[in-house]
């Protein structure tokens, strides 16, 4: 199973992510989110846009390398990997 962690920042949006880690399957970046939003329905509307890419103001990364793709989220999730989810900062 692949672990998926969520930072705190959604749990006040997702209580029932506020375990922080979460067991999925592995696969594609795209099938791991729609498995947390199985657990937490409206995830992926928190965090994907309507084309379904990774909205401006979030980031992914698997085993600590940023998600590339943003827009089909192909990149593959191993039984082993661990995905973070977290709030990207911008401005200056």
């Amino acid at each position: 199973m692949a672990t998926v962690e969520i930072t705190r920042h959604l749990h006040r949006f997702f209580p029932a992510l506020q375990a922080g880690s979460i067991q999925v399957e592995p696969g594609p970046v795209a099938e791991v989110l729609r498995a947390v939003d199985r657990l937490a329905p409206g995830f992926t509307d928190y965090v994907l846009d309507e084309r379904g890419a990774l909205r401006r103001h979030v980031a992914l990364s698997i085993d600590g390398r940023v998600v590339v793709d943003r827009a089909t989220l192909r990149d593959h999730v191993s039984g082993t990997s661990v995905v973070h989810v977290f709030q990207a900062l911008t401005g200056g």
